[in-house]
């Protein structure tokens, strides 16, 4: 059962992972290795030199799905935050996404050709390139923007407002590669592989949409906050 309320510093991170298993991915992005024993959270990120506030805030935020609005971001690392959403960038695109599409060619009849098979795998891949290009971006300018204005140098032909503006909602692919799975894939006598996909793919259109909500919500407003700070 989840926690009520908002996690601490001082709350046991073993308590964290075990009350919210989803929360593997954070820990994972912000490169925090299991085996840290009773040790509390503050402990854990200090042992790891990862920022704590910015640690927390992900991980309340991740876990508060009916309140996507952030009223405090004082003390919020927006460097530690970028390597967050780095880390996932790379978890995305080199590891879930390709493991979806070597599970998807097992578990469709992607050998005969047939209209169904053909039409799954070009969504599939439709939606992979829209979210390369979606992360691709971010990587090459607005990280780089961000870790100018880190430095104390501002670009003022670029404004984090420009890149929430244009933020690519990369969901209407993956909702259509459902439906197609879903409604029009034949049924074969087992479905046990095909299950196993789609609730990865449930489980990938999810983290996606956090991904991009962190982004929306957690760092673009930080990122603002530092532009007015940086002259």
């Amino acid at each position: 059962m989840c926690k009520k309320g908002k996690y601490k510093s001082t709350d046991k991170m073993s308590d964290l992972i075990c009350d919210n298993y989803n929360l593997l991915q954070v820990l994972s992005r912000f490169e925090l290795p299991l085996g840290f024993g009773d040790q509390t959270v503050e402990e854990v990120c200090n042992t790891y030199q990862v920022d704590c506030t910015t640690f927390l805030a992900v991980v309340n935020f991740v876990l508060e799905d009916n309140n996507r609005m952030v009223d405090n971001l004082e003390g919020i690392s927006v460097r530690s935050l970028m390597n967050y959403l780095k880390q996932a960038h790379h978890y995305f695109l080199e590891f879930q996404l390709p493991g979806i599409r070597m599970k998807l060619t097992q578990a469709i009849d992607y050998s005969s050709k047939n209209d169904v098979s053909y039409l799954i795998m070009k969504f599939f891949d439709a939606y992979v390139e829209e979210v390369k290009k979606h992360m691709d971006y971010e990587d090459k300018h607005v990280f780089k923007y961000v870790e100018k204005l880190i430095d104390g140098r501002k670009d003022e032909n670029f404004h984090i407002t420009r890149y929430a503006r244009h933020h690519d909602q990369i969901e209407l692919k993956i909702k259509e590669l459902k439906n197609i799975i879903i409604k029009y894939y034949p049924a074969n006598v087992s479905n046990n592989l095909l299950n196993a996909v789609l609730f990865d793919i449930f489980s990938c259109e999810e983290d996606l949409v956090a991904h991009c909500e962190i982004e929306d919500y957690l760092f673009v407003p930080a990122v603002r906050r530092l532009e007015k700070e940086v002259q």
